[in-house]
Formats: structure tokens, sequence, C-alpha cells
């Protein structure tokens, strides 16, 4: 069970990157053509980085069978679910709100045109729903493991 979790944590960590990478890319906060990104960057940074933080110390888990690496993994997973959720419900009422985007005036008299979508609308459904369930299930298959069930 404990390499199952490996393998779940590495297959919704590249939906993560995937998600980061498009954020990336589309996020423009000096263009004034851009809606504001309703993921802060702060936001962004620390569930990516305690996410591998705790990866880490799953590796850790699997090398030295120690439980405090387990327990650690867990603790860690749960600030990394937390941020997460914090980020799916900013994502969702973005992306419900797709279509009440003001429109903008451009410095052409009588132009108007659509303000571009804050960068987080530019996730694929598909990716931000998987990667959400990867990411309980690898939450549960860690829990589990640490709980003792399934062996390592």
């Amino acid at each position: 069970m404990a390499v199952a979790a490996l393998a779940c944590w590495a297959i919704t960590a590249t939906g993560g990157i995937y998600m980061l990478l498009v954020w990336l890319i589309e996020n423009d906060p000096g263009s004034e053509a851009t809606a504001p990104t309703r993921l802060p960057a702060a936001l962004v940074a620390g569930h990516g980085l305690l996410a591998v933080t705790g990866l880490g110390l799953w590796t850790a888990y699997l090398l030295s069978h120690s439980g405090l690496f387990a327990w650690a993994s867990v603790a860690v997973l749960i600030a990394v679910v937390s941020l997460g959720v914090t980020m799916f419900s900013r994502w969702i009422s973005a992306y419900r709100a797709a279509d009440l985007v003001p429109a903008t005036t451009h410095a052409i008299p009588g132009v108007v045109a659509t303000a571009a979508p804050p960068a987080e609308q530019n996730f694929p459904v598909l990716v931000v729903f998987g990667h959400g369930m990867l990411a309980l299930t690898t939450f549960t298959l860690v829990l589990l493991t640490a709980l003792g069930f399934g062996g390592s």
C-alpha cells in the first residue's frame, strides 16, 4: 500500500505541475487586459512546497520504515489538502464567473473588448477534478499505511 501511495502521489503531482505551468504562463499581473488571479502566489507556492516536502517525507518512510516519517507525511498532507481545498474553492468561483467578466474599453475610441480571464480559468476541468480525486486517494493510502493497514 505504501508503494501505491507513492505512485498515486506521483501522478497527483503531475497534474499539479501541469496546472502550475498553466497558471504561470497565463498569469500576467502587469497586464490590465487580464483579470487578476484569485490564487495568490503564496497560496500556490505553499501548496506545492508542502506537497513536495510531504513526498520527501514519504520517500524517507519507504526507505526507513520509520513511523515518524509516515506520521509526518500525514501531518504535512493535512496542510496540503487544506490549501488545496482553499484553491479549489477559489478556482470554482472563478470558473463559474467566466461569463461575468466585465468588458473593458481600450485606448481606441469605440473599441470594446472583453478582458482576458484570470489564469486559473484556463485549467481543464478534468485535470482539476482528477488532481483532487487522486489527492484524496493519496491521503487515504498514506493514512491507512501510517495506521498499519496493508503492510508496507
